[in-house]
């Protein structure tokens, strides 16, 4: 299960496998059927035949158990049932020699982009949940046939996968080939009454499937996703060649996220973020929508292609530590917005009001100043997939620190070189990513030295292996571009231009949507000095009973610097303590373009546009 060189796509067709899945649904009891025709089982293997399914999936950094959801394994040679010896919470080995039968359940109802799903409206899963690897033929081909679900329990339904076709209906259901098992858990399937928006990019085909509930602007998806795909592969020169790419996308009520992969993505989306017909403008939840697709199509290179080696070389079976995150999410993170300006989707002004969302962020996470960006990357298994109460104090997120360090090197590399982050992406993809090498820990640094002519270790350093603020402001400002601090509006103001206002009353902490429990306490906040803690319960403040629709009001109306009661519940015990709220602080960032000629000038054009 390591990494692999993908072979020629007639190769792959040309394959003969002797591994043979076979997969059926049913919708009802949410379970699909898994049936496995191994041909030469136990083939130089003393003891037997070993199978193991991953523990986590790439991209995601959790492992996740995908065995947990398996039911009634058993195994047959010969028409006789064999022995399954259990090793350990994803492997067993089977005791038998030549032609094996193994079958067994999978209970599929997570609904993510990670995992499988499946119901009577629709069903999905990525390899990594459903396949068993049999040991010693992870290199070889792997033969998946996907049996057509009861038409009456999902009628119009459609199968969609990026994975090669041998024999399939007009529906898409039947018979997928995969050159290695890496390629298998690499190709998500998606299957429902969905719509699919078709676009070339460049030549390639393109298509945005939709699952679930929406009367999208067919026309307007096609054309804003073609301009952002050719804005990405215009700076990676047309490469990688692809026979087609699949935007596989989950609609839903209030749903967000991605997960990447070499021919296509999952994707989860809002319905309102999409566009209808006859609305115009740029609506935040689409600009969303759009970075979104932006984020993960970027990944077609930078993690799916220029992989770091640590993650490569994994087995799937435990954690694979990098600190280099940072650079695969981070780097993408900056490239997602960048890409909607060079797609002329955005203008600057609106682009540097993303910059400013972002510096906003990190500005109110006082994590910031625990966690090292490099120790993010190492540590994400176990703090950004498993955030609790105190994460905001003790974690940085790596994606967001990770593109604002990404924006510093790059304003670094156009002010002191002839180089960018373009050209250091580029060096990489083509010492690294059109052929498959993966990329060795510290590889962008000493690239970006190296093809720059920089000192950059001072820089990394700071950025990467200390608390240090980031340059930001002082690079912007090299730039023409004027980076304020101001105190936010109100709870929704996240950063970006906004009429600054007198600072109200703040408290430092944070309720949970719907209710008035605690989900985080900021360190050195009122809160935190009044001993109150994620999971308190507020109840009542200055008198007057709290809600989660009023707590913001209640708050402004007080004074800063003057305490109040504060009635809570801890458990079942009501609790008082005293509250003093104090002037909100100045942690929302605006950027401006400043008016600059000369130097300055060019330096923005070039890199704005």
């Amino acid at each position: 299960m390591g990494h692999y060189n993908p072979p020629p796509r007639d190769a792959v067709s040309a394959a003969v496998s002797p591994v043979r899945y076979a997969v059926s649904l049913d919708p009802l009891t949410h379970l699909f059927h898994v049936r496995c025709e191994l041909a030469d089982a136990g083939d130089g293997q003393a003891n037997g035949q070993l199978f193991s399914l991953p523990s986590w999936i790439r991209g995601s950094y959790l492992v996740r158990d995908f065995s947990k959801h398996v039911l009634r394994l058993r195994a047959s040679a010969g028409g006789a049932p064999v022995a399954i010896e259990r090793i350990d919470k994803r492997s067993f080995r089977v005791a038998a020699r030549g032609a094996l039968i193994l079958e067994y359940q999978v209970h599929a109802y997570d609904n993510s982009v990670r995992k499988a799903w499946l119901d009577t409206r629709r069903g999905f899963f990525n390899g990594s949940s459903l396949f068993y690897c049999p040991e010693g033929y992870d290199q070889g081909a792997f033969e998946i046939t996907i049996a057509r679900p009861d038409a009456a329990l999902c009628p119009g339904w459609k199968l969609a996968t990026a994975m090669s076709e041998v024999s399939i209906d007009d529906a898409g259901f039947g018979t997928y080939l995969a050159a290695s098992y890496e390629e298998l858990i690499d190709h998500p399937v998606e299957m429902a009454d969905f719509q699919s928006i078709d676009f070339d990019v460049d030549g390639v085909p393109h298509s945005l499937v939709l699952s679930g509930r929406c009367e999208p602007d067919t026309v307007r998806l096609a054309a804003d996703l073609r301009r952002v795909c050719h804005a990405q592969r215009e700076m990676f020169g047309q490469e990688p060649k692809l026979h087609r790419y699949l935007f596989l996308t989950q609609v839903t009520a209030n749903g967000y996220g991605g997960l990447e992969h070499r021919a296509s993505t999952a994707l989860v989306c809002a319905r309102d973020a999409l566009p209808r017909p006859g609305q115009s403008g740029l609506r935040k939840g689409y600009r969303g929508f759009l970075g979104l697709v932006s984020h993960e199509y970027f990944h077609l290179w930078n993690v799916k292609r220029i992989t770091p080696r640590r993650f490569a070389e994994s087995k799937l079976g435990a954690e694979a530590y990098s600190q280099d995150l940072w650079a695969y999410e981070g780097i993408t993170s900056y490239y997602d917005d960048l890409m909607l300006l060079r797609a002329g989707l955005i203008d600057a002004p609106a682009y540097l009001d993303l910059v400013a969302e972002t510096a906003t962020r990190l500005q109110r996470t006082p994590g910031r100043f625990a966690q090292t960006l490099a120790d993010a990357s190492l540590e994400a298994w176990i703090k950004y997939y498993q955030p609790d109460e105190n994460s905001a104090n003790a974690t940085v997120n790596y994606y967001v620190k990770g593109a604002l360090a990404a924006l510093c090197l790059d304003l670094t590399l156009r002010l002191h070189s002839s180089k960018t982050l373009d050209d250091v992406m580029r060096t990489l993809w083509i010492r690294h990513g059109r052929d498959d090498q993966p990329v060795p820990e510290s590889g962008l640094e000493q690239i970006a030295a190296e093809i720059s002519g920089l000192e950059l270790h001072t820089l990394f350093d700071s950025m990467l292996r200390s608390t240090a603020e980031l340059p930001l402001a002082e690079l912007l400002a090299e730039f023409g571009v004027k980076a304020a601090q101001r105190s936010a509006s109100g709870p929704g103001d996240e950063g970006g231009r906004g009429e600054s206002r007198p600072a109200t009353a703040w408290s430092g902490l944070q309720l949970r949507g719907g209710d008035t429990a605690i989900t985080q306490v900021l360190s050195g906040s009122p809160a935190e000095r009044a001993g109150l803690a994620g999971g308190d319960v507020l109840v009542a403040l200055d008198g007057l009973r709290v809600s989660n629709a009023n707590w913001s009001k209640l708050l402004e109306s007080l004074t800063p610097e003057r305490a109040v009661g504060l009635h809570f519940f801890r458990g079942d015990e009501l609790l008082h303590t005293q509250l003093t709220p104090v002037p909100a602080p100045a942690d929302t960032w605006a950027l401006t373009l400043a008016e600059v000629d000369g130097v300055k000038l060019e330096r923005r054009k070039k890199w704005l546009g």
